[in-house]
């Protein structure tokens, strides 16, 4: 199978610097190239004057990660794309336990590897950890991560085993089946959007698959922190844009109402924390979802199959019944 490993890069010529020479190290089977989203710092000459070996597709402004990747990835040939956010480091022989997936079964679309806090090696990393789940009610969690409580990697998640959605930061993915269900979602700029592409992925009868026996460290917050306004605001509008796509017709109006008080008494919380951006960022977000709304429901196809879902609500489970860790919840 031919790999591409495909950095996406706005502005970070110093994790270029920092990182790609361990991608390239570790990455002797796979060609590496980068797609630059309009960067205006010196990105391009770095790449051009010390990492010749590295193939640059160079975009004429910032798309964000959907544009990007969509743009970028037309002009790249190959089998397997690794979508690798440029704040990853890579580990020897991580390459081949995910190939294999894809290799003994057809069905594999989607997956990734264990990812690792790049800070606290000992840690899971917010951004995917070991595996992406849904509740019922489309609020995302992680197998090593549940809202903000990160659990200590201590070989609880070492397996290979099917997950509801892998992580943008690190994602690898059949380049047919990508082109074959439209990409990514442009309306989404950035956030959830790799939930909706796993979510239409599974749709269509492929495989979602997670490897502890690859492994990646993620430093996250690179483009926006995990506490940024602008994260909260693409987080709850960009989650509600997966409600309304890839539920069936029953479900989507019954999520959407209780999303509404859900998220409603989710911003009396940013509030009482004194986090008052956070509760504008929210109604702005719904706002936003009103704006976009016929155009997101004009984006919907079936089929929509009955899942699995690992909770019915992790909202409930975390908050009230206080269960912090994804081995303790219930299906």
């Amino acid at each position: 199978m031919k790999v591409a490993i495909v950095v996406l890069n706005w502005n970070g010529a110093s994790l270029l610097k920092k990182l790609l020479p361990t991608i390239i190290k570790h990455s002797k089977d796979a060609q590496v190239y980068v797609i630059d989203n309009g960067s205006t710092d010196e990105s391009i000459g770095v790449l051009s004057s010390e990492f010749k070996e590295v193939h640059l597709v160079q975009l004429n402004e910032n798309h964000g990660f959907t544009g990007g990747y969509n743009i970028g990835l037309k002009e790249i040939k190959a089998d397997i794309y690794c979508l690798l956010n440029s704040d990853v480091e890579v580990t020897a022989n991580w390459l081949l336990p995910i190939i294999d997936l894809f290799k003994k079964d057809a069905k594999v679309a989607v997956a990734q590897p264990k990812i690792i806090d790049y800070y606290k090696r000992t840690s899971f990393e917010y951004a995917g950890a070991a595996g992406g789940f849904i509740d019922r009610l489309a609020y995302p969690f992680c197998r090593g991560r549940i809202f903000q409580e990160i659990e200590e990697d201590f070989g609880q998640y070492d397996d290979t085993s099917e997950v509801f959605w892998a992580t943008g930061a690190c994602m690898f993915i059949s380049s047919k089946v990508f082109w074959e269900i439209g990409g990514f979602d442009d309306d989404y700029f950035a956030h959830q959007e790799e939930i909706d592409l796993c979510w239409r992925i599974k749709r269509n009868n492929y495989k979602v698959m997670y490897s502890s026996m690859s492994k990646v460290y993620h430093m996250g917050g690179s483009t926006l922190s995990n506490m940024n306004p602008k994260k909260t605001f693409l987080n709850f509008r960009n989650s509600l844009f997966n409600i309304l796509k890839n539920t069936s017709n029953f479900r989507w109006p019954l999520l959407i109402g209780c999303r509404l008080l859900l998220d409603g008494i989710a911003g009396v919380r940013f509030l009482l924390e004194k986090k008052p951006q956070h509760c504008i960022a929210i109604i702005r977000a719904h706002f936003s979802f009103y704006t976009h709304f016929l155009k997101i429901k004009s984006k919907r196809k079936g089929p929509f199959p009955k899942l699995r879902y690992k909770s019915k609500s992790i909202v409930f489970d975390f908050f009230v019944k206080k269960h912090k860790t994804f081995l303790v919840l219930r299906e």
